[in-house]
């Protein structure tokens, strides 16, 4: 006679019923049933994702959808198996009720008045702008509730992938946002446009003061070669009157000497040095009455003629 063989899945916590009464339960057990009196129950204890997507009113009276996924796992099967029917078909392995899908629901639900009573209490920009703060108080006002502890059932992650208002509010928002966008880049730009006129003012500064710097450098320059070039005139001065005091002095004493000698003397001892240089003289021409009158006259000039008489008519 052929007896037939359960194998359990790995992630399947099995509890065997025979005659109504549990004869064994464990993770992924399995065993030899006999069919006209056996029941299975399969509780899955792997994570299982539930979708949602929720139509909430903010608390300015505005629609708003939310849209995500919950992410849960069943951590205690045998408390799920008391409030769920998790029968399988022994042979089959296929699930004998649609609860597994009314414990998605509920979840789903629990989500959904958890996310309305935080979605009413703020008004419709903060519900788009807090979305990953929104996700956490959830989780953890799930979490801290009891209810999904009570159903066996651990709550892993709520993600809410988008929030979006109607067509209507969300034209509004984005011609909003598209005037203040603008308006920044308005003001961006005159920020820029105005650090540009400072800079080339400070530019135009440092140019000014860079010249300012350059001319009194010139004229200090200026001033330097002038007082040079006077001191410098003055020193030539005083050399060259000295140089020329010097000079008139020695002519005066070389005079000196020739002072107490007699006309004729002087007058020998003139031809003397002429006749000396005779050679680089090239002409001279000296008269008798010059002669006459130097030796005549012991050196003084001849009287001058005396003036012609008027005739008498």
């Amino acid at each position: 006679m052929w007896i037939p063989y359960y194998k359990g899945q790995p992630t399947d916590y099995v509890i065997r019923y025979a005659a109504g009464q549990p004869r064994g339960e464990g993770l992924a057990k399995s065993f030899f049933y006999w069919r006209y009196n056996t029941q299975v129950v399969a509780v899955p204890t792997q994570s299982q994702d539930v979708p949602f997507v929720f139509n909430e009113i903010t608390k300015d009276h505005q629609q708003v959808t939310l849209q995500g996924q919950a992410t849960f796992r069943i951590r205690d099967p045998k408390r799920a198996a008391a409030l769920f029917n998790f029968a399988v078909d022994p042979a089959t392995q296929e699930p004998l009720s649609e609860d597994r899908d009314t414990l998605r629901k509920r979840v789903a639900n629990l989500i959904q008045v958890a996310t309305r009573g935080e979605v009413s209490t703020r008004p419709l920009e903060r519900v788009l702008a807090d979305t990953p703060l929104h996700a956490a108080t959830v989780l953890e006002g799930l979490r801290e509730g009891g209810t999904l502890a009570d159903m066996g059932v651990e709550l892993l992650t709520i993600e809410f992938l988008l929030v979006r208002p109607t067509p209507e509010v969300a034209k509004a928002l984005e011609a909003e946002l598209r005037e203040t966008l603008l308006r920044r880049a308005d003001i961006a730009v005159y920020a820029r446009r105005a650090a540009t006129v400072d800079e080339e003012r400070a530019i135009r500064e440092k140019e000014l003061a860079s010249d300012k710097a350059l001319e009194e450098q010139r004229a200090e320059m200026i001033a330097l070669q002038a007082r040079n070039a006077l001191a410098e005139a003055e020193s030539a001065a005083a050399a060259s009157r000295i140089t020329a005091e010097a000079a008139a002095d020695a002519e005066k004493q070389r005079l000196a000497v020739w002072s107490g000698i007699e006309p004729r003397a002087l007058l020998a001892h003139a031809m003397r040095a002429l006749a000396a240089d005779a050679g680089k003289i090239g002409s001279l021409n000296v008269t008798t009455e010059l002669l006459a009158s130097l030796l005549d006259g012991g050196g003084k000039p001849p009287p001058p003629p005396p003036p012609p008489r008027r005739r008498r008519d």
